[in-house]
């Protein structure tokens, strides 16, 4: 678990940030924040430096953790029937035939939003996290220190030396 705490607290700032109504708007930027948070939280626990791949696969886990908890508050939202009376509102205001406004309809109502939801949120949170998760390894990223000077000594010889 301790592992693995960077990317669910990355996740978890992603998944609210990006469910707020109006904050929500900016969703692939909360997905690069947690991303980054993600990766500045991994560097805090250690002392040496987070390399770029296990940086890149914490905020990869961020955002498919933040597409899960977007995704259930929004389900939550949609089944309420708040989200579907929006929808709807916006599609009886557009100027399309009948038989397109009632395939429409079917994709507005329950199950059927969600999993289209699902589809397109889970790769691009997680594609947007592993790219905060990137940006965030290089910002973050410690020195190592330098290398101690390397004493003198003798030089070693392979062979014995030949005589011409």
């Amino acid at each position: 678990m301790r592992r693995h705490q960077p990317a669910l607290l990355g996740g978890l700032f992603i998944g609210v940030l990006s469910s707020l109504p109006v904050v929500g708007a900016c969703c692939c930027l909360w997905v690069i924040a947690g991303g980054v948070l993600t990766a500045y939280l991994q560097q805090q626990n250690r002392a040496e430096p987070v390399e770029a791949g296990e940086a890149a696969l914490g905020g990869l886990l961020a955002g498919f953790v933040g597409a899960l908890i977007s995704l259930a508050v929004t389900a939550v939202f949609a089944l309420s029937g708040g989200m579907e009376a929006q929808l709807r509102s916006a599609v009886d205001s557009l100027q399309i035939p009948l038989e397109v406004r009632d395939r429409m309809d079917g994709f507005i109502q329950g199950p059927a939003l969600i999993l289209l939801m699902a589809t397109v949120t889970l790769p691009v949170y997680a594609v947007f996290g592993l790219l905060g998760g990137l940006l965030g390894s290089a910002i973050f990223r410690k020195k190592t220190p330098p290398a101690g000077p390397i004493a003198p000594g003798p030089v070693p010889t392979d062979a014995a030396p030949r005589d011409s």
